[in-house]
């Protein structure tokens, strides 16, 4: 295989795009952000949820992380079916039902219906995301083009996901929280005309075929690992976790299993061989982790401790955004030059500063050292990921971009995953184990000021205001001990990232 990238693993040149190609560009990135923020926005919408709805602690784990495990759970299927019947036929199919799903979980009346319709989200977009990486490979065929809309895609995924918050605050500044999922009908039906216009049909000639034992297994391998970490976090090592988690893991060793002996196989093993690949896949969970988790705490932190309103809140983290964009940007022309085992790892360490930041800082810290951190956070992020998701799609055939591109989304998707299951569930466990409830409140507000921080608030809002402002103050102190365990382990992941880059990178080169 031949082709020139980013890092310079392939060789071959192709026709220049017109402005055609462009703006085909320009519209698949509206799916890019719709998917990407509807990964983060209902963090900073949870605290009116919670107060709206009043979920469990398992619940409101659940109405964050529902979207995102379907969607890791199908993105493999969903690949190898695009590269089969269509990847834009797939890409309007998936653009129509998920805006029709959007419509039914704004008006979701229950948690439990909420949960229902984001899981219902995440199948349409397991549908959107896999398409929209893979066509690039068919519309840029010129590598130095090429290079460029990668490097879009990738920053706009970060950027999408910093942006949630933002997009956030100002709909619930003026609308009530199910009006999040209403933006996605507008930026739909652009999609869905302009699409068929600029955007031609493209299929993989041999195409692996839909096993739909694999199917069974993929989902049997996400649903129990996910659920089991939440039980832990919850419920306590003497709960069902751990055997969820082993029943997850040898699903997911009979899935391999059955993929390295089929003829046909729905996912090609074999792209895991090489170090580009399974370094930037593994490269992309960790950091997205790292994100998705630090939005998941510090939308709480801003809104319910620091009494800010969701648009204040969503501009408090505006710096860095804007740093995202400009690190994704910015690191490819240096990314030409320097080899990615380099430019990878460099770009990670503010990551791990960000994340320190906030453990050293986080009970005495105040605004400021937030929006210091997430700087920090958001460069590193945002250059990591721009190379790493560009080496995922050069590393494979372009006939495989498809499954390839499904693979690159899995990552991000299970990252989101496990950034609140991993991160929000330590959180959690962390502020129920160490929450002080003050003398003299009754019972049943005890146990649900124990059940999350949205809990606490909406308890001390009934009490007397002495007492109300001493369960706020017990919450505080329980919640940002918790932040401090879960950003310990944020930066313990962001090196692991670094040296995984550092080690399985060692192979790339940087462009002549």
């Amino acid at each position: 295989m031949s082709a020139t990238t980013l890092t310079g693993l392939h060789t071959n040149e192709g026709p220049r795009v017109s402005w055609r190609g462009w703006l085909a560009l320009a519209v698949l990135m509206l799916l890019v952000l719709l998917v990407s923020v509807d990964n983060t926005v209902l963090s900073f919408a949870l605290p009116q949820i919670a107060l709206d709805l009043e979920p469990t602690s398992a619940q409101q784990l659940w109405i964050i992380d529902a979207y995102p495990l379907v969607l890791a759970s199908l993105l493999v299927t969903m690949g190898t079916l695009g590269d089969r019947i269509g990847r834009r036929k797939l890409l309007m199919i998936g653009s129509i039902g998920f805006a029709a799903v959007s419509v039914l979980a704004a008006f979701a009346p229950t948690a439990e219906l909420l949960i229902a319709a984001r899981a219902a989200l995440g199948l349409f977009g397991a549908m959107l995301m896999p398409s929209t990486l893979s066509l690039l490979r068919t519309i840029f065929l010129d590598r130095e083009q090429r290079r460029l809309a990668i490097a879009i895609w990738a920053t706009g995924f970060s950027a999408g996901a910093a942006l949630g918050p933002i997009i956030g605050g100002l709909l619930l500044e003026h609308f009530w929280w199910g009006s999040v999922f209403l933006m996605a009908v507008p930026v739909l039906v652009p999609l869905v005309i302009f699409v068929p216009l600029l955007v031609r049909e493209s299929r993989d000639p041999r195409p692996g075929r839909i096993d739909p034992l694999s199917i069974v297994l993929s989902i049997a391998t996400m649903l129990p690992i996910v659920a089991g970490i939440k039980t832990l976090a919850v419920e306590g090592v003497a709960s069902l976790g751990i055997p969820a988690i082993l029943v997850g893991l040898a699903a997911g060793w009979l899935f391999v299993r059955r993929q390295l002996h089929a003829e046909s196989p729905m996912l090609d093993m074999r792209l895991f061989r090489r170090g580009s690949f399974s370094g930037a896949i593994l490269v992309n969970l960790l950091s997205v982790i790292g994100l998705v988790g630090f939005l998941y705490f510090v939308a709480q932190h801003l809104q319910l401790i620091l009494g800010m309103s969701p648009l204040e809140s969503g501009f408090a983290l505006l710096p860095g955004l804007l740093m995202m964009i400009v690190a994704g940007l910015g690191v490819v022309p240096i990314a030409r030059r320097v080899s990615p085992r380099v430019v990878v790892p460099a770009a990670l360490v503010f990551s791990v500063l960000g994340y320190l930041l906030v453990a050293i800082s986080s009970q005495s810290g105040g605004l400021a050292t937030l929006i210091a951190a997430f700087i920090a956070l958001g460069i590193g992020i945002g250059a990591a990921e721009t190379v790493s998701n560009e080496l995922v799609l050069s590393s494979a055939p372009a006939a495989k971009a498809g499954a390839a591109s499904a693979v690159s989304e899995t990552a991000y998707e299970l990252g989101a995953v496990l950034g609140t299951t991993l991160l929000g569930g330590i959180l959690t466990a962390f502020y129920r184990a160490n929450l002080v409830i003050p003398l003299g409140i009754p019972a049943e507000a005890a146990a649900h000021a124990r059940e999350t921080l949205g809990g606490a608030v909406a308890v001390a809002e009934t009490l007397d205001p002495t007492l109300g402002e001493q369960l706020m103050q017990a919450a505080a102190h329980a919640f940002d001990g918790g932040v401090v365990i879960t950003s310990l382990i944020g930066a313990g992941l962001m090196i692991t990232a670094a040296v995984i880059a550092a080690v399985s990178l060692r192979g790339t080169r940087n462009s002549a």
